[in-house]
């Protein structure tokens, strides 16, 4: 068994000899992690780093990998473990695709609730729903907070099954165990196809939405008849045509006196900026 005597990759030691070693044996994995090939010169740049996260990562499922290969480690017991016997390596399990969707994807839930929103966005939101439930309003929220992990998910399955981005080129993601490259494009797009479509989605999602920091919302508000509504001044307005809380202007204004702005493109959309 490969034996190194300092450690190899971020803030490591980095000797010659135990960095070509770790190299020799990250070539064994490389294909399965979607990179090239390293030259194994005992140089520890930022590919060889960028390699042992990514085995990290993606083979041994480590949310927060270090970068560094480290004597006696867990690291290295796994690269130095045959490949094709390698338990934490489950290559197969762990490739993109409507099974990885089915077994893994209620791990990174979204929030529907408006206490997972940042503090000063959610006490604006809390008070203009209020506000509005109490006038005669129908307010039903679909989204507040989203898991970053997911929107990750959504927004590399889309890029991937459209040919934007090749698979081998998707970054990794600390928490997250999956393989988009699945040795050949048209499976890696196939697998992220079948991922896009279970997501149901249409356009290509954001990895910046105000969602991800706690500045969204999405409701959706209906009303019957003329309803009456309170600013934040606490002056009443009343609300007939449209009944909907994605076309009425006066409602929008409404909003923006508490703090909480309408996307006038998004039906559903409302951030602290309205974006």
């Amino acid at each position: 068994m490969p034996e190194i005597s300092k450690s190899v990759g971020k803030n490591g030691q980095n000797n010659i000899g135990d960095t070509k070693i770790v190299q020799k044996l990250l070539n064994n994995f490389i294909h399965a992690l979607g990179l090239p090939a390293l030259i194994e010169d005992g140089d520890c740049g930022a590919k060889t780093i960028t390699a042992i996260t990514k085995f990290q990562s993606q083979m041994m499922g480590f949310p927060n990998p270090d970068g560094r290969v480290d004597p006696g480690g867990r690291t290295l017991a796994a690269l130095t473990a045959a490949p094709n016997n390698q338990q934490s390596v489950n290559r197969t399990d762990n490739l993109s695709g409507a099974d990885w969707w089915h077994a893994n994807q209620n791990n990174y839930k979204n929030s529907d609730e408006i206490a997972d929103l940042i503090p000063e966005f959610r006490d604006k939101v809390q008070k203009f729903v209020n506000a509005m439930r109490s006038g005669g309003a129908d307010v039903r929220i679909s989204s507040t907070r989203r898991n970053p992990i997911r929107a990750y998910l959504m927004h590399y399955s889309f890029r991937v099954a459209k040919g934007e981005i090749a698979a081998s080129a998707v970054p990794a993601q600390a928490g997250c165990s999956i393989i988009w490259d699945h040795g050949n494009a048209a499976d890696s797009r196939r697998g992220a196809q079948e991922m896009k479509d279970l997501f149901n989605i249409a356009y290509r999602p954001s990895l910046t939405s105000r969602h991800i920091a706690g500045k969204a919302i999405d409701m959706t508000i209906y009303w019957s008849g003329t309803i009456s509504v309170q600013d934040a001044a606490g002056r009443s307005y009343n609300l007939g045509e449209p009944r909907s809380g994605f076309i009425n202007d006066r409602l929008h204004k409404i909003g923006a006196s508490y703090g909480v702005i309408k996307l006038l493109s998004d039906p559903p959309h409302w951030s602290t900026d309205g974006r």
